[in-house]
């Protein structure tokens, strides 16, 4: 006799503790196998699809597409055969739970992977909850039963329903599949708490269209609502400050063409950047830190995971390279095309939007020269670099025309004073002007 389960949105990891349905893969009655992706969510730093730990039949799907659900909510339901699980390895902590519902981390995010996956057996069906499998496939298009659930997928609506002494079994879900909304909810607690008619009511109630008529409104959430956040933390607590300079990179862009001409893989001028960022950190270690307010320590961090800023359809990213102190501009070309090709696509896992040390901004391919950037929190600096353009210079005592780039550097006053800043912001000035001096110590 089948089984049905409740699958909750899991925990994507990163700390992200909520996620919005882009995208059902899967309908009512559909077979589904185990693992198999059944949405598409997007959280606060990427777009992922969410496999399901059973395989079975899909008797219910719990929110529309645009809903917001915390982690922890219902998202499907699937009645699982006991006959088609009987070689599944139990896990042996989830049976002393006796709990088969309890979250787990999404697939290749979060998991523990110092000991082989396991997944729980499905116990057999017993007389004591033989009842609910036969009402739980229906329950949610009929929350009038009394035996069955109430048809609500977040905890937010229950208990503002409990708060306000609304019965839920009375209430009638406007969403799909009859699942009740917090807008059916409020409505019923605008009829229990309704006044008198007043003379001021229909003035209220016209009112309100002409506020909503003033501008768009648009919900700060997702993508722009995790900058918005991290930015504004930002500024509440880092205290920075930002210097530049302009550099001559004829020789520069020179030595790219110079190395793009021996063939094989084309090396970009980010990735060019990026080599000379790692080896100025390498000299001024007190740029690749972050500071710890509870223990009030400055963290000087071993390795250099940099961040490139990367814009797409969804807003502003910030990919990681990982350990870039130990790549070579070829590997960082490469590895450059990878993660933008995967952030157009919206493809990016939580695992590479996070963990940077230390930021690279080119905003130079919009077509400006400079900016004052705003440091990618917990990090303590970001260098942002601007279009390589034709401009009249002094070069060897004569007025010529170079290709000149402006640098800014904006970084964290606690973990340096502006001397190590403007050492740094030299350094790199001295490397994009004469490749050469650093092309002797790599």
């Amino acid at each position: 006799m089948p089984q049905v389960m409740e699958f909750k949105l899991p925990d994507l990891g990163e700390g992200l503790t909520e996620a919005e349905i882009v995208r059902w893969l899967v309908a009512v009655g559909d077979v589904v196998a185990i693992d198999q992706p059944v949405v598409e969510v997007e959280t606060a730093k990427a777009m992922v699809e969410v496999p399901c730990p059973y395989g079975g039949v899909v008797t219910a799907r719990f929110g529309e597409e645009g809903t917001e659900l915390p982690v922890g909510a219902p998202l499907i339901t699937v009645a699982v055969g006991a006959s088609s699980l009987p070689e599944v390895p139990a896990a042996p902590a989830a049976e002393a739970d006796g709990g088969g519902n309890v979250p787990r981390p999404l697939i290749g995010y979060g998991e523990d992977h110092s000991r082989p996956a396991r997944r729980r057996r499905v116990r057999p069906v017993t007389a004591a909850v033989s009842a609910p499998v036969v009402v739980a496939p229906v329950a949610p298009v009929a929350p009038a039963l009394p035996a069955g659930p109430v048809p609500v997928i977040s905890p937010l609506v229950r208990k503002l329903a409990k708060d306000g002494g609304v019965d839920l079994r009375a209430l009638k879900g406007s969403g799909p599949e009859g699942l009740i909304l917090r807008a059916d909810v409020e409505a019923a607690l605008a009829v229990l708490r309704a006044p008198e008619p007043a003379p001021v009511a229909p003035v209220a109630t016209a009112a309100a269209p002409a506020v909503a008529a003033q501008g768009e409104r648009i919900p700060l959430k997702g993508v722009r609502g995790a900058v918005a956040e991290k930015l504004s933390r930002s500024r509440r607590e880092i205290p920075d400050a930002t210097c530049w300079v302009d550099a001559d990179a004829t020789e520069l862009m020179a030595a790219r063409a110079a190395m793009n001409a021996v063939g094989g893989p084309k090396i970009s001028v980010l990735a060019l950047l990026a080599r000379i960022c790692t080896a100025a950190l390498a000299k001024y270690p007190e740029l690749n830190s972050t500071v710890d307010l509870a223990a009030k320590e400055i963290v000087r961090l071993p390795s250099v995971h940099l961040g490139f800023a990367a814009q797409t359809e969804r807003g502003l990213v910030v990919p990681v390279v990982r350990d870039a102190q130990h790549r070579n501009p070829e590997s960082l070309s490469a590895e450059f095309a990878r993660l933008t090709e995967l952030a157009r696509s919206g493809k990016l896992t939580p695992s590479d939007l996070t963990g940077g040390t230390f930021t690279l901004n080119n905003y130079g391919v919009f077509g400006v020269d400079g900016s004052t950037p705003i440091i990618n929190h917990p990090e303590a600096a970001m260098l942002g670099v601007g279009r390589i353009i034709d401009k009249p210079w002094v070069h060897e005592g004569q007025l010529a025309i170079r290709k000149v780039v402006q640098l800014s550097l904006t970084f964290d006053h606690r973990v340096c004073d502006g001397g190590t800043a403007g050492g740094f912001l030299r350094h790199v000035a001295d490397c994009v002007e004469s490749p050469a001096v650093l092309l002797r110590s790599l």
